[in-house]
């Protein structure tokens, strides 16, 4: 059986898939996944979200018991042990300190039937309500910010040979990573050596938490 190491392009295809969610413009599949603070009105809660007393929504990553920081790393490690139980990925990576998944490692990863399992939740999505689990319990970040550092990376990527390579946008107060034009028939190689050369060269101007996103 041939094996494919996962990319960028077919993370990015997940991404689209999520795109559903409204808040979670800047989901990175459990990890990469960010909501921002902002919730405008008439835009309906995800699943796991609370209505508050003015009819919004409030997120679960708040404080009090069970919630934060810790909540969303114990989050995270359900997921990684679900992928290395359910799913079959046996040397699926531990998340970050900081909760986020460590998409250097899960990128080298092979992929077996080359359908992206390793990045969509294991095969038939099997790890889905895990990973929507951790999305939800992602502490709230400030989405200007990660728009400034997506923009960084997208202009270093340009700067670096990746001449297609798309800036990220903002749409109702969230951070929509850019990237590849068309992710869905993807015309970036993400294979070639210009492109690895260039996500090494720029892969610094990424906060925590936004590699693997664009």
């Amino acid at each position: 059986m041939t094996h494919h190491t996962t990319s960028r392009a077919t993370f990015r295809r997940t991404l689209a898939a999520f795109a559903a969610l409204p808040v979670l413009a800047l989901a990175v599949g459990c990890g990469g996944g960010e909501e921002s603070g902002t919730k405008d009105d008439g835009v309906a809660s995800v699943p796991g979200e609370k209505a508050d007393a003015s009819g919004g929504s409030a997120k679960e990553s708040g404080g009090g018991s069970g919630k934060g920081k810790s909540a969303f790393y114990d989050a995270q490690m359900d997921y990684v042990r679900c992928m290395r139980g359910k799913a079959g990925v046996k040397d699926f990576p531990d998340p970050k300190l900081s909760g986020h998944l460590d998409w250097t490692k899960i990128e080298k990863l092979d992929d077996p039937t080359g359908t992206g399992e390793v990045t969509k939740g294991g095969k038939d999505n099997v790890c889905g309500p895990e990973m929507q689990k951790a999305m939800r319990l992602e502490p709230e970040r400030d989405a200007q910010k990660d728009y400034e550092s997506l923009l960084a990376h997208a202009t270093c990527m340009r700067d670096e040979g990746v001449s297609e390579f798309q800036n990220p946008t903002m749409s109702a107060g969230n951070a929509v990573p850019g990237g590849d034009p068309d992710p869905a028939n993807p015309r970036i190689d993400t294979e070639s050596t210009v492109y690895k050369q260039a996500r090494e060269a720029c892969k610094g101007k990424l906060l925590d938490g936004l590699d693997g996103m664009q």
